[in-house]
């Protein structure tokens, strides 16, 4: 794969009031980050349409972005419009990213359906295929399994063409195949639980990395070295590492040596981290990182050491 430079992003989930939200993106942009993402969940934070719309008019040079959009909570059309007009509001700035939907919780609490992962995927899958027509500006006529659009025009039209990157994240090998072959970015994240209980822990370690990246690289073929390799990382601690990744593997109940070598924690000192980084971009050309909110400033260092390099 091309070894493309690193760029980083926050994922910023809390609730905060209307200034403090200002305040934060431009912190954000700031420290050297390249975007800041909102995820899609119906627990305590900011729904991400209006955030992400409000992080655009409040910064300049910051891309925005959905990490992740579940797609079962809206339907393609809805998604496409929203997503052209964020685009068009911050000039070009936003990136779309989607997945299948995984916290089984939110769906029971909401009434929505969780149905079986195939068919959560085969929902995504068609609803791709409508976005990407939309957001080019095509006249969609779809009939699958899920959806039926009737010629309906994309409008309005993004600034970036054919349509703003797409990001399509997840665990899965279906999941994986699907960014490889139809996204700009492909997001690595752990497997999540078949129950929707939340994230499989054995899926932290470098095996697991190892066999997605494998996926990913099947599935791509002659589109592999234009992907962008994306990964959402569960922890920072800079300190001494072994330290540290005692601490981590204390929070998150698995064993201190999963972690030590997992792609979704970074722990040590920022020189370490910085050549951690460095070495998982050549052996599996992950360039693109999003830390959580109450990492960014802790993970600073290293954005200004490798952003852009």
């Amino acid at each position: 794969m091309v070894l493309r430079p690193f760029r980083f992003g926050v994922t910023a989930p809390t609730v905060l009031s209307g200034r403090a939200w200002v305040e934060r993106v431009r912190r954000i942009e700031q420290l050297g980050y390249s975007i800041v993402h909102v995820p899609d969940h119906f627990r305590d934070q900011l729904a991400p349409v209006p955030a992400l719309t409000a992080a655009a008019v409040a910064t300049t040079r910051l891309r925005v972005g959905s990490l992740v959009f579940s797609n079962d909570f809206r339907h393609p059309v809805v998604l496409a419009k929203e997503a052209a007009t964020l685009d068009v509001l911050s000039g070009g700035r936003f990136e779309l990213g989607l997945g299948s939907g995984w916290l089984r919780e939110e769906y029971d609490q909401a009434g929505i359906p969780f149905d079986a992962p195939g068919t959560r995927i085969d929902r995504l899958v068609e609803s791709v295929a409508i976005l990407k027509g939309l957001l080019a500006g095509e006249r969609v006529a779809f009939t699958g399994r899920h959806y039926a659009i009737a010629g309906l025009p994309g409008r309005p039209h993004p600034v970036q063409r054919p349509h703003p990157p797409i990001l399509i994240g997840g665990g899965g090998r279906r999941t994986l195949s699907l960014a490889a072959r139809e996204a700009s970015i492909v997001g690595l994240v752990p497997r999540a639980r078949r129950d929707g209980g939340g994230l499989d822990r054995a899926d932290f370690g470098e095996a697991a990395l190892r066999q997605k990246v494998e996926w990913v690289r099947a599935a791509a073929g002659d589109r592999l070295e234009a992907l962008e390799l994306h990964a959402l990382i569960q922890a920072v601690v800079v300190s001494d590492r072994r330290t540290a990744t005692e601490q981590l593997a204390s929070r998150f109940t698995v064993p201190p040596e999963l972690l030590f070598e997992s792609p979704y924690v970074l722990a040590g000192t920022v020189d370490e981290i910085c050549e951690t980084l460095r070495q998982r971009r050549e052996r599996y050309g992950i360039s693109y990182l999003t830390v959580f909110d109450r990492d960014l400033e802790a993970f600073a260092p290293v954005v200004a050491q490798l952003a852009g390099k």
